[in-house]
């Protein structure tokens, strides 16, 4: 009697071992996917601000060089405002088909990859 007793306690200790373990595996995972998700927002970021200022300082240019060629400021800048609302047109129009199920596959791909035990993952 004593060694079903004996069995059933280590069956539980070792169970008990290993959905610690899974746990803890699973916090790891964790941890790791949203690590590598920031990651990639910040590399976004860094490189969304800096685009900004070089499109910022281009358009400007833009702007005083379309004024030489019409010899209007308003018109220059006007151009190129244009330019913008046209861009911007097509950004809200194409956003909702392509931008976002880019934007959500990223996040997906992040979460639900396979990491197999061993092996680096940075290659991307």
């Amino acid at each position: 009697m004593e060694e079903k007793e004996d069995y059933f306690n280590e069956t539980y200790e070792l169970l008990k071992k290993y959905s610690d373990d899974r746990l803890l595996l699973l916090k790891i995972q964790t941890a790791q996917k949203t690590g590598k998700l920031i990651s990639k927002l910040v590399l976004i970021s860094v490189s969304a601000l800096l685009l900004f200022f070089l499109l910022f300082f281009v358009s400007i240019m833009l702007g005083y060089f379309f004024a030489a060629v019409t010899g209007s400021l308003f018109i220059g800048f006007s151009i190129v405002a244009g330019i913008y609302l046209l861009l911007f047109i097509l950004f809200i129009l194409l956003f909702k088909n392509f931008i976002s199920k880019k934007i959500m596959d990223m996040i997906a791909v992040i979460f639900f990859e396979n990491n197999n035990a061993g092996e680096d993952d940075d290659e991307e």
